[in-house]
């Protein structure tokens, strides 16, 4: 067969769903071979947006998003999708079209070294020289995609590789991969360590949302009675209706869960990445003990400097300190934690109340969009943020129930993966809504998706925060300069491009639309929905005084 064939009967065992991407003349071999695939091609209008639908398919199935470009200019486009995965830990594997290798040694068109680019943007990356070792590229690249922690992997086939003759046959996945587990000098380790403290804490990681651990999580907070606070993308993985949740953390330096991390004695930090919230912000002093529980060591940092570190399988590490715990191991209810607790809750119900009472505030409070929002979504619903002012305030005001149902992007943090993401996310969802929320900003980074999702039948309620600014700029510009500028434009009438692209859209005029714009939106059944919701930003700065110094980036 000719080796683009091969290549596809690879991702055919690896059970790939869709690559998403644009197509180019280098990569014009795999295409045709997709054609007598069971693998689906997802044309989309630009390659990050690609690389952006690929990363939430990752993050919501567990399994290897495929995004696909060209050579040069297509792969460099590919780029900010690609590193976007990688350092928000979503398993993502890219797959870019090249130039023939009779060429690659000297100046030719949009020739450029590619693996050097990506190599610090992703786990491994190659280029295709041999036909025969495509078995072996690709069941690494998945497989290293999928590996703790997950993150992107970059293949690339020259396009004279792809037309090359082999005899071969692809490596079919293992079933199942054990992960290693702890040993019992770990966990006793462990045991002793949270007996002896005398004022714990959780510090709740996005690895906890990705391993499915929060069964085994809820049963260490029942039985230890030990408050949790989950970062802003492990939100989910405790419900934030369970007594001892402190939502989401890293908020700000004067937050209410900031008090409770202060006079910890012991942080327990599970599947926790430290891009999220820096370790100097929460371990004021460097004086708290940490149990570090990850599949990977901790990262070396003065303010994260471990007592107890256990590398391994996280379920199963929670699993087995579960399987120990005793009386001695159980901890009252903190008047501290309560307090902060019951002060995060009356905030985000008062919020709700809010939304009820104040019908005429125009434009829109982000608190009330938020309360009306979580009212018509259901548990297990999913919620895709943008980068932007209004993921701070998704962090806050939208409590969450189930462990990747609210998806932020908060390593690499980068501004357009909502409307993109919402497309994947639509492909995968089944009966779940999906619902994107943006910036006027990050939507028109992207907005043109929308076509891509109209094509395919799919229908994400994108919901755009209007306040013509990159919101979030103005604000730490307000914090830190007392003025902003640079941040300023007019946008266009998102109403009429939205419609120009397929999609059912509105204009809010007034506060209590809102909820019956959501309803009519949800009917929309076979294209997208665009609700253009004019936001009031005064309320970024009310939350600075309250919160202090904004950390999360």
């Amino acid at each position: 067969m000719r080796a683009s064939d091969l290549f596809l009967r690879c991702l055919e065992a690896e059970g790939v769903e869709y690559v998403f991407g644009v197509p180019g003349e280098e990569n014009a071999d795999l295409l045709m071979s997709m054609r007598e695939s069971s693998v689906r091609f997802v044309p989309t209008h630009h390659e990050s947006g690609g690389a952006f639908m690929a990363d939430v398919y990752g993050r919501l199935t567990g399994q290897a998003g495929v995004c696909l470009s060209t050579l040069g200019p297509g792969a460099a486009n590919l780029v900010t999708g690609v590193a976007n995965a990688n350092m928000d830990n979503s398993p993502v594997v890219a797959i870019t079209g090249q130039g023939a290798t009779t060429r690659l040694h000297k100046e030719s068109h949009q020739a450029m070294n590619v693996n050097e680019m990506f190599a610090p943007l992703t786990k491994w990356t190659t280029s295709l020289r041999d036909e025969s070792t495509i078995p072996e590229v690709v069941r690494k690249a998945f497989k290293l995609a999928v590996a703790e922690k997950p993150g992107a992997t970059h293949v690339e086939l020259p396009e004279d590789i792809a037309k090359h003759e082999v005899e071969s046959a692809p490596i079919v996945p293992p079933e199942k991969v054990r992960r290693p587990v702890p040993d019992e000098k770990s966990i006793s380790a462990a045991l002793d360590l949270i007996a002896r403290a005398e004022r714990p804490v959780l510090l709740v990681g996005q690895g906890c949302v990705r391993t499915r651990v929060s069964r085994q999580l809820q049963r260490f907070v029942e039985a230890t009675g030990i408050y949790a606070g989950m970062t802003f993308m492990g939100k989910g993985a405790l419900s934030d209706r369970h007594e001892r949740s402190l939502y989401a953390v890293g908020l700000g330096s004067r937050d209410y869960v900031t008090e409770v991390f202060e006079a910890a004695d012991l942080v327990i930090a599970v599947g926790y990445d430290m891009v999220e919230w820096p370790p100097a912000r929460w371990n004021i002093g460097r004086t708290k003990r940490l149990l570090h529980i990850d599949f990977d060591p901790a990262e070396v940092d003065m303010s994260y400097r471990p007592t107890v570190e256990i590398v391994g399988d996280v379920a199963a590490t929670l699993w087995a300190i579960n399987e120990g715990l005793t009386e001695a191991h159980h901890f009252p209810d903190f008047e501290g934690h309560a307090r902060a607790r019951r002060n995060l809750t009356e905030e985000i119900q008062e919020a709700g109340a809010s939304a009820e009472r104040e019908t005429g505030d125009f434009p829109m409070k982000p608190q009330r969009i938020l309360a009306d929002l979580r009212a018509e979504m259901g548990d297990e619903d999913i919620l895709i943020s943008d980068v932007g002012a209004h993921k701070m305030w998704i962090a806050r005001h939208y409590p969450t129930y189930a462990p990747n149902t609210c998806i932020i992007s908060n390593g690499f943090c980068s501004m357009g993966i909502a409307v993109p993401g919402g497309v994947s996310a639509s492909l995968v969802a089944g009966d779940r809504r999906v619902v994107t929320i943006s910036g006027d900003g990050g939507f028109l980074m992207h907005g043109a998706e929308l076509a891509t999702a109209t094509r395919l039948g799919v229908a994400p309620v994108n919901l755009v925060w209007e306040d013509n600014d990159y919101g979030l700029i103005s604000w730490k510009q307000e914090v830190e300069f007392g003025r902003h500028f640079g941040t300023e434009f007019k946008s266009p009438d998102l109403v009429k491009i939205s419609e120009g692209l397929g999609c059912h859209a509105r204009r809010l005029g007034a506060a209590d639309e809102l909820r019956p714009a959501l309803k009519e939106a949800f009917d929309q059944r076979d294209k997208p929905s665009v609700i253009v919701v004019p936001v009031d930003y005064s309320e970024n700065v009310k939350l600075t005084k309250r919160l202090g110094q904004l950390i999360a980036r």
